[in-house]
């Protein structure tokens, strides 16, 4: 039996990932879901976050995991975490899952590959900055438009209610990682079809960025956890 680590994107937190850990849960394998430190935090809190602190805490996730294999997965921005997890603590994570998630290469920050990006206005609509420009909390009026358009529309509407702020840090920071290190790592790359936030031609300009992940298609929303979960789990069943 396996060991899920399961890493959340912005603004969310680990209880993103409910449906999907009790599939696997229900397969036999271990699965953790942590809530990144600091999120939602005081402007204190939100400025202490760096994106090498969050690669510690998930690392230390990986090596203290019940059972091997260790599979450690991120959703969106958790994208970030896992690759700079991996680049700490090759020998304790057997996988690496990017569920449309950021998969950077070595120098490039989210914030830069976000001009590299298509223009993306009904995204950029909903992120107000606050803490002193040290986090950003999603503000819009109707953000399950753009996060999880597919998903059941009670379950959106208790996701979105739980949205807290996030810190600005990890986005603005170059990843750091090595072919020895970062570059031994398997690596999977689901992308989703129907993702307004990270869209499928984002999706896929990461894939060229950092070849090698093999990669499943998906016909989801930027939130598979809620429109898609049997399908996300199975994916991630067949890695066992």
């Amino acid at each position: 039996m396996a060991t899920f680590v399961l890493i959340h994107g912005s603004w969310h937190g680990g209880w993103c990932f409910d449906g999907v850990r009790a599939l696997l849960e229900a397969a036999g394998h271990a699965v953790i879901t942590p809530d990144l430190p600091g999120m939602g935090g005081d402007e204190a809190a939100l400025a202490a976050v760096t994106l090498d602190g969050w690669a510690q805490f998930a690392a230390d996730l990986c090596r203290d995991a019940p059972q091997r294999p260790v599979i450690l997965a991120g959703h969106s921005r958790g994208g970030l975490v896992i690759s700079q997890a991996a680049e700490l603590a090759p020998d304790a994570i057997d996988a690496l899952v990017y569920i449309c998630a950021m998969m950077l290469p070595d120098g490039m920050s989210r914030a830069e590959f976000k001009t590299l990006e298509l223009p993306n206005p009904a995204f950029n609509a909903l992120i107000t900055p606050v803490a002193g420009g040290n986090g950003t909390r999603i503000t819009g009026a109707d953000p399950g438009s753009v996060f999880a358009q597919l998903s059941p529309p009670d379950a959106v509407a208790d996701a979105m209610a739980r949205l807290v702020d996030e810190p600005h840090g990890p986005r603005s920071t170059p990843m750091q990682l090595t072919p020895e290190r970062f570059g031994q790592v398997p690596r999977v790359y689901i992308e989703c079809t129907d993702d307004r936030t990270i869209p499928l031609t984002s999706q896929r300009r990461m894939q060229q960025l950092v070849p090698g992940a093999r990669v499943e298609t998906l016909w989801a929303d930027h939130s598979p956890f809620l429109s898609r979960p049997e399908a996300l789990a199975a994916m991630l069943l067949a890695l066992t």
